[in-house]
């Protein structure tokens, strides 16, 4: 339950909360772990009253990527409306091209007034080769794979080898079962389960420096618990980060549970550190 996996964080603020709330939604409905709905049902209700378009974009856009993966294509329209409502005639790029791209998704979209980030935007107009390598540049290797999903047979496997390695199966399905209708043969199954326990591929010190991450350690703290030079903590962070895709430490956090690196008890409440790294 949310409320398990995010007990404490209330001390860190509504916004906050949200954030991690969204983060941890994203990682399961991408990787098509059960728990998704009510993460994102909170994180809406939470959102909406703050009327900050960012946090409500974002939520509603998790919510109509959901939808799309499940095939509930009525809902992905309503979702991204409403998050549209709210920032249109507004600067927000980012949230507003996701939105955009979901839209896109299950029904035709019209003239674009605003402007929006590059890659949606290459997105949008069907290039996705070129918004493949946009998002490469980002380091951002999820969003790269759905705009190879859009290509023929050598972009098709070549997200799902990205998707595979990302453990993510939903999006991984919806190519394949693309592969197959091209009449594409030995389409490479998925990783075997023997190969989740870590499936970002985190070392033990990193699983270390996690876990005291999620009991919202700053670096000089977890450098004195780890008997090791601040810049080296500095390093553990940024390879945690590169590696479970994320950008912020609530993300991570987010993810930690997500993925089950880090399982929820009493004594792992996120508690998150103010430390942008």
């Amino acid at each position: 339950m949310a409320s398990e996996l995010l007990r404490g964080s209330e001390a860190t603020g509504v916004q906050q909360r949200i954030t991690l709330l969204a983060s941890l939604a994203t990682v399961r409905l991408r990787r098509g772990d059960p728990g998704a709905d009510e993460l994102l049902a909170e994180a809406l209700e939470l959102a909406v009253p703050t009327c900050e378009l960012n946090r409500i974009g974002r939520v509603a856009a998790a919510r109509a990527e959901q939808a799309w993966y499940a095939g509930r294509y009525a809902e992905v329209a309503r979702e991204t409306e409403l998050g549209l409502r709210h920032v249109r005639g507004h600067t927000a790029p980012w949230i507003h091209g996701e939105l955009l791209f979901w839209q896109s998704r299950v029904q035709p979209v019209g003239p674009i007034a605003e402007r929006i980030a590059e890659p949606y935007r290459l997105m949008l107009a069907g290039e996705w080769r070129s918004a493949a390598g946009a998002w490469e540049r980002l380091g951002m290797p999820y969003e790269r794979a759905l705009a190879l999903a859009e290509g023929p047979e050598d972009a098709l496997l070549e997200a799902l080898a990205i998707l595979d390695g990302l453990e993510a199966g939903p999006l991984a399905s919806i190519v394949r079962q693309r592969l197959r209708k091209l009449g594409v043969r030995g389409v490479p199954r998925g990783p075997r389960a023997a190969t989740r326990g870590n499936p970002a591929g985190l070392t033990a010190r990193e699983v270390e420096v996690l876990r005291l991450l999620v009991s919202g350690h700053t670096n000089s703290e977890l450098a004195k618990r780890m008997h090791v030079s601040s810049k080296t903590v500095e390093h553990h962070v940024s390879a945690i980060l590169d590696k479970l895709d994320v950008h912020t430490r609530t993300e991570a956090v987010a993810a930690a549970f997500g993925l089950g690196i880090v399982k929820p008890d009493s004594s792992t409440s996120p508690a998150v550190s103010q430390e942008p790294r």
